[in-house]
């Protein structure tokens, strides 16, 4: 979405230059103005959700995307909550999540994969999270019952899993097949450095137009957020089984060196803008 790519995303986000000039989804923030038709919501109340052009002092969201902030969570923890956690959430449940499974989430230290290694754990699964060398620690930090370094494994050999979230890299079908039991689900996410024209969504077809034809099962999904997510996600954080992974805070003024640190690979879960003193 920042580059423009892949080229496919552009009939979403504009062709020629970005649809919305301010960037930003996520928000957390206290309620300065309703529409005529809001009834969930009044002035006043802190929430978090998803709205547009959110690297900005004010930020106009619709009330289906908005939740109450849990009050566990302080406004920069909430604000980088609603995408990342929402499609972790997601992920699972399309992956049919149960306890007692054998679960991999490859990308485990990143912002989605961060959630997706905790709320997998309190679901009560065996989870194994795929990242670099020095993210290993962090990913251990979050639960995972085994890490592997992909700089120097193979996470096909470490099979098989029940359930397996692909969320980062740009592993072949053939390779997830192997890695799943006979009768096991990947649910396919991410994907990187798969071409700037597709992005690897041929990949994603691909894999949903052979799981007819197999025992296993071979998924994708569209991440969105709404209200209902975030309320289900509501008692995981307010039970503790799930805490935003805030590596770095920035002043709004400062939003390109987050992107640039962002964009470096360094972030271990995720960055937050804020306008608090």
């Amino acid at each position: 979405m920042l580059r423009g790519l892949p080229y496919l995303g552009r009939f979403a986000f504009g062709f020629r230059k970005p649809k919305d000039r301010v960037l930003g989804l996520d928000l957390a923030g206290t309620v300065e103005a309703i529409g005529p038709k809001v009834t969930r919501f009044a002035i006043g109340d802190a929430v978090y959700g998803s709205g547009r052009g959110s690297y900005a002092e004010y930020a106009v969201a619709s009330e289906g995307k908005l939740a109450f902030k849990p009050e566990i969570l302080s406004f920069e923890q909430a604000a980088v909550v609603p995408v990342s956690a929402v499609t972790a959430l997601m992920g699972l449940r399309a992956g049919e999540i149960q306890e007692g499974r054998k679960v991999l989430v490859s990308g485990a230290s990143g912002g989605v994969g961060s959630y997706a290694v905790q709320l997998a754990k309190a679901f009560g699964a065996e989870v194994t999270g795929v990242c670099s060398t020095g993210k290993a620690g962090f990913v251990r930090s979050l639960g995972a019952d085994h890490v592997i370094d992909y700089t120097r494994e193979d996470f096909t050999d470490a099979g098989p899993y029940d359930l397996i979230l692909d969320i980062a890299g740009n592993p072949s079908i053939s390779r997830l097949r192997r890695a799943l039991t006979s009768t096991g689900t990947a649910v396919i996410t991410g994907g990187e450095g798969a071409g700037k024209l597709t992005g690897g969504l041929h990949r994603h077809l691909g894999a949903v137009a052979l799981s007819p034809f197999i025992r296993q099962r071979l998924t994708m999904f569209l991440g969105l957020v709404r209200a209902a997510e975030l309320q289900d996600l509501a008692p995981f954080i307010e039970a503790g089984h799930i805490t935003p992974t805030l590596d770095r805070t920035f002043n709004l003024a400062d939003a390109h060196d987050a992107l640039r640190f962002l964009e470096d690979g360094q972030v271990s879960g995720k960055v937050a803008l804020t306008m608090l003193a």
